[in-house]
């Protein structure tokens, strides 16, 4: 049996600074997918060669508390800083993964991939709701680089799955997760078609980046967001055209306990919100070193 389309809609508008953004949710359709309750998109975009590359200064520098961010790179590199004395760059395909814990400032750029030479910048940033728990530890970070993410070829020739987060088949990503999750990127040849099975109970939602797509026998446009039942059941995917497509499969087991988000800061009363907010001002979060060596 196919799952059940419930909720189509489309990202909007949300630029950040020089980076053009579309934003996928949250919004008063969607508030979360599981533990997901923030998604960014940053579009295809093709560089000038000789355009300057966006330097991390402070300029971009916030903070975060009571989530992780993920920031999915399909094409170029993503610098990372933070206040707990990480520094690294992933290349295409590979994951900047930060637990913010009780506290942290991060600082991001985007650039073209040097190692490729294509002068692209495509990725995605999600934001994971920590469990109360977890909301209370340390913070940490990993980067993933694109080889050490798992991914398995699909039957007939038919593309590819990489688990970005989460466990398929027998598969598992290095990234870390607190309850039952998963992030999949498939790559699909042209006129192929890949079912992708689902479990009951855990919360599925699927965006089509920049290719469209036949799903369970309808054809949906790029830039879409489809939400889909909770029964068990198959999501088949098709691609109609004549070239590659990519798609984001995610979601997993609902959010159970109190949500309270405001700005960068996802808690479970508003008397954490207010603790988040006097906390950074007073310094608590700590100070990012902007000279530190690529660890």
């Amino acid at each position: 049996m196919k799952k059940k389309v419930i909720a189509i809609k489309h990202s909007r508008r949300a630029d950040i600074g020089e980076y053009k953004i579309y934003r996928v949710f949250p919004d008063h359709e969607v508030r979360a997918v599981g533990p997901f309750v923030f998604l960014d998109y940053v579009p295809s975009i093709l560089h000038a060669a000789d355009e300057p590359r966006k330097v991390v200064n402070g300029d971009g520098a916030h903070p975060h508390r009571g989530i992780s961010t993920l920031t999915y790179v399909l094409n170029g590199e993503a610098d990372h800083f933070d206040s707990n004395g990480h520094h690294a760059k992933v290349y295409s395909g590979g994951a900047q993964w930060m637990k913010a814990g009780n506290g942290i400032i991060h600082d991001e750029a985007m650039n073209p991939d040097p190692n490729i030479g294509d002068r692209l910048t495509h990725g995605f940033q999600f934001w994971v709701n920590l469990p109360a728990k977890n909301k209370a530890e340390q913070p940490d970070y990993r980067p993933v680089q694109a080889a050490e993410m798992p991914k398995i070829p699909l039957d007939d020739n038919a593309g590819w799955l990489k688990v970005v987060v989460g466990s398929y088949s027998n598969l598992s990503s290095p990234i870390p997760t607190f309850q039952e999750q998963f992030i999949y990127h498939i790559q699909l040849q042209p006129g192929k078609t890949f079912s992708l099975p689902t479990k009951e109970g855990l919360e599925y939602a699927m965006f089509l980046p920049a290719s469209a797509a036949v799903v369970n026998d309808m054809p949906y446009t790029e830039q879409k967001l489809l939400l889909f039942d909770n029964r068990e059941g198959i999501i088949e995917m098709n691609n109609p055209s004549d070239a590659p497509i990519d798609i984001i499969v995610f979601g997993g087991e609902h959010y159970s306990e109190p949500v309270v988000a405001q700005g960068p800061f996802v808690m479970n009363t508003q008397s954490e919100i207010a603790t988040a907010y006097s906390e950074f001002f007073a310094g608590k979060y700590g100070k990012i070193e902007y000279d530190q060596q690529v660890q």
